[in-house]
């Protein structure tokens, strides 16, 4: 049996490592973009975002100056990190 202080453990590290690997992959993908290399797929990031790594994405957008001047990112990404944040919030208190 899994208790709390368990589960807690294993969502904030699959977290930290999801948002680490989101924000890599945006460095990766715009490092290939400038050397004209193959690509990531711009549906990975989103994949990476949903499954928690919202976070990661974003910063690596705005560290990378990546993916800036596609509106479905500037909008996507963000929009997802907000969704996110408001069910964890939702979880926490309860409602």
């Amino acid at each position: 049996m899994i208790n709390n202080e368990s589960l807690i453990k294993f969502v904030f590290f699959y977290l930290v490592l999801i948002n680490v690997i989101g924000f890599t992959l945006m460095g990766v993908d715009k490092n290939r973009s400038v050397r004209h290399k193959w690509r990531i797929r711009e549906k990975t990031f989103f994949v990476i975002a949903l499954i928690g790594g919202s976070l990661g994405t974003y910063v690596g957008m705005k560290t990378w100056k990546h993916k800036t001047k596609h509106r479905y990112f500037v909008w996507g990404i963000p929009g997802i990190l907000m969704i996110q944040f408001l069910l964890v919030y939702l979880v926490f208190t309860k409602w």
